[in-house]
């Protein structure tokens, strides 16, 4: 059976999805959708992640919670940035961010939250995952913000994933 299905979630999120957008449930849609529920699965299942198991409830809450006010909070920030960008250029760059977190969904969700927070983008991983790189908006003292962004939020990563 896991042969035909290896990935039984995958194929009938898929399923579902296709005579979504196709908003039609004719025989040729149902066909259609089987077919790409059945191959897509089996052409990504060597490559698929295995399953990782997500602990700590409340962190995940806290976190959530955290991350919402974050991506609130640095919206107001860039968006006041770029009204003074005349008297007050902000001190963007690259910095390198060391990693601990070694969990590939926790890394998933990771470059996720880096990439929803305005005035953070994240752009590159090392090959062996030790570090990160991340363009950020205004970082005057790269110190103090690696230091602030492992704690808020690789810290609740490990918590959750590892």
């Amino acid at each position: 059976m896991r042969r035909i299905l290896p990935l039984p979630g995958l194929s009938a999120a898929l399923l579902a999805i296709w005579l979504l957008l196709a908003r039609s449930t004719s025989a040729g849609q149902i066909v259609l959708g089987l077919v790409v529920a059945l191959l897509v699965p089996a052409l990504v299942s060597n490559v698929w992640p295995k399953a990782t198991r997500a602990r700590h409830p409340f962190t995940i809450l806290r976190y959530t919670l955290l991350v919402c006010g974050d991506v609130l909070h640095s919206n107001f920030v860039v968006a006041w940035g770029v009204l003074r960008w005349r008297w007050h250029k902000p001190a963007y760059r690259f910095v390198v961010i060391p990693l601990d977190l070694r969990d590939p969904v926790g890394l998933a969700v990771l470059s996720m939250v880096t990439s929803i927070v305005p005035g953070t983008v994240w752009s590159e991983l090392a090959v062996d995952r030790s570090a990160m790189l991340l363009h950020v908006w205004d970082a005057p003292d790269e110190a103090d913000f690696v230091g602030r962004f492992k704690s808020r939020y690789e810290a609740p990563l490990r918590e959750i994933f590892e």
